[in-house]
């Protein structure tokens, strides 16, 4: 009889996590043909993107099951929120996975449980596999560096018995084995240095050490020097399988053929792309200083800019589409630019960053985003927003020279009480000026990256191999 193993996936309900671990189950299941994986999907807030996309997918050996949604607040902070995700959906992942396992022990020929993998929020988890006696592997949507950054926060605060919180507002440079270069804790994620968030943060990297091993989205020719520290790091298994990207984006083009009707008449790598992320958006100052820079550099450009969620709304509140973006840009500016340039709101970023009129991204550095500017050779012009986008501009800019900076320690996460820092328009210009130089070194960097990031998921690519032994460890593991 041959026998057949079953992965079970718990991604987060984010469209970020989410996409990118699908397209691992994808690529893992092109690699055995007695391998089947079922996807857990927690139901939050309604999210019509993401029930889209999981509408879209086609792929066999593959079923998803809805938990079921029960209620959040809105107004619950971000750090409060993953602990009551955990708790309010413990109960049901664990039966969810306990039917599997009762199906798969009286059902002749029926896969057998093989393990879990689980989203980087997602480790407290690894208790519930090593309650049904299966491993759990991680899946860290963010890069080996940072991977790297959040051993070395476990192993200060843990071991030299260091306070993180006292980090907050200084620039303390450290020594971190996954960075070439000293790193200011100017960079740190406010998420560590808030009293009410630093101990999920620690909780979540202890569950990291206690997984079978960590599946990270990047290749090792992007990050060889912080994977290479993580041996040491980590001491368990690290899977470098990317870049895992999610290029099936015909419905984001058909919905936005204005876009791309507009590229279409652009000279090919003349248009700045200005583009921060799902939750990136900023005051009415900030939007004038941006909207001066781009006039003044001459560039043609496409923005999707957003508009920021009204604080009645919560801190879990996305941007939404300006109805008439004229009110918040400066007068007359829509008129000046005509023609070289075109405001959106939502933006399909694939489709425009894979367009050949696209030549450079002013981006949040966010990690996915990083990876698809790289695999379509657009070069980044730095300027991190929230989360752990700080250090991935800091190893973009100084570990690995494939992008320019605008303002490195720029941070807009809602978690900050002070006052807003406006970056000034001459700033933003002067980073728009670098990333569109056609002759620039970081240009020529980014292209061979582009073809590095392609080769390693071809046959016998880096990522590959490595997946390849991913497949190979999950099914020795389930049958020795």
């Amino acid at each position: 009889m041959v026998m057949k193993a079953e992965l079970v996936f718990i991604p987060m309900p984010l469209m970020g996590h989410f996409v990118s671990m699908v397209q691992l189950a994808k690529l893992l299941l092109d690699l055995h043909p007695n391998l089947s994986i079922t996807v857990l999907m927690i139901k939050l807030n309604p999210d019509a993107k993401l029930a889209a996309y999981v509408h879209s997918l086609t792929a066999t050996r593959m079923k998803f099951i809805d938990l079921p949604p029960p209620e959040t607040r809105e107004d619950e902070s971000p750090s409060n929120f993953v602990t009551t995700l955990l708790q309010i959906h413990g109960p049901l992942v664990k039966q969810a996975a306990t039917n599997i396992v009762q199906y798969s022990t009286s059902v002749l020929d029926s896969p057998r449980l093989a393990g879990f993998v689980l989203d980087m929020f997602l480790t407290p988890f690894i208790d519930l596999g090593n309650e049904l006696s299966v491993p759990s592997y991680v899946f860290y949507t963010s890069g080996a560096a940072f991977l790297g950054f959040q051993f070395y926060i476990l192993d200060l605060h843990d071991e030299q018995n260091v306070n993180i919180l006292e980090l907050e507002d200084s620039d303390t440079e450290f020594t971190i084995p996954s960075y070439l270069n000293p790193v200011s804790s100017k960079l740190f994620p406010t998420v560590m240095l808030k009293p009410e968030s630093l101990p999920m943060v620690i909780t979540l990297t202890r569950g990291l050490r206690k997984a079978k091993g960590i599946i990270i989205n990047t290749f090792w020719e992007l990050e060889s020097h912080a994977i290479s520290s993580l041996s040491d790091a980590s001491a368990l298994p690290v899977y470098p399988v990317g870049p895992l990207l999610n290029l099936e984006s015909e419905s984001e083009v058909h919905q936005s053929s204005d876009i791309m009707k507009w590229l279409d008449e652009q000279p090919p790598s003349s248009v700045v792309f200005l583009c921060f992320g799902s939750w990136g958006s900023f005051n009415g100052d900030q939007v004038k200083e941006i909207a001066f820079a781009l006039e003044q550099s001459g560039h043609r450009f496409l923005w999707s800019l957003r508009q920021p969620p009204h604080p009645s709304k919560g801190p879990r509140a996305s941007p939404t589409d300006y109805d008439d973006a004229s009110e918040v840009l400066p007068e007359g500016f829509l008129d000046r630019t005509r023609g070289i340039g075109k405001i959106i709101g939502w933006a399909p970023q694939v489709a425009i960053l894979g367009h050949p009129a696209t030549g450079g991204f002013v981006s949040h550095c966010g990690w996915n985003s990083t990876l698809e500017s790289i695999w379509f050779e657009v070069p980044i012009a730095a300027w991190p927003v929230y989360a752990e986008q700080q250090l991935n501009a800091f190893e973009l800019v100084m570990e690995l020279g494939l992008a320019v900076e605008i303002k490195m320690d720029y941070k807009r996460d809602g978690m900050d009480s002070g006052e807003i820092e406006i970056v000034s328009a001459k700033t933003i210009e002067k980073g728009i000026r670098s990333v569109m130089d056609e002759g620039s070194d970081v240009r020529r960097r980014v292209k061979e990256m582009s073809e590095k990031s392609r080769k390693a998921l071809m046959n016998a690519g880096s990522s590959h191999s490595t997946l390849r032994g991913l497949v190979d460890d999950v099914m020795n593991n389930m049958f020795t």
